[in-house]
């Protein structure tokens, strides 16, 4: 695994850049639908995981405050 997620992160947006390349080469067109599809499945990702980090950070937030209830006051 240390050497599989650096080569991945460098390979894939390589081999995205590529496959733009090559949609160009064999039809203008089919770029723009590459694109598309890619900016789509982007957006539902990043959607996704700012709902997931919205969500954690509520939970979070609401453990503290009940934790906060629970937990007796200290007399100095």
């Amino acid at each position: 695994m240390k050497i599989a997620k650096p080569l991945l992160l460098i390979t894939t947006p390589i081999g995205v850049l590529g496959g733009i390349y090559e949609a160009h080469r064999l039809a203008g067109g089919l770029v723009f639908l590459f694109v598309a599809l890619l900016a789509l499945i982007g957006t539902a990702m990043g959607t996704l995981v700012f709902t997931f980090r919205k969500e954690k950070a509520e939970a979070e937030r609401k453990a503290a405050a009940a934790s906060a209830e629970t937990t007796p006051p200290v007399i100095k």
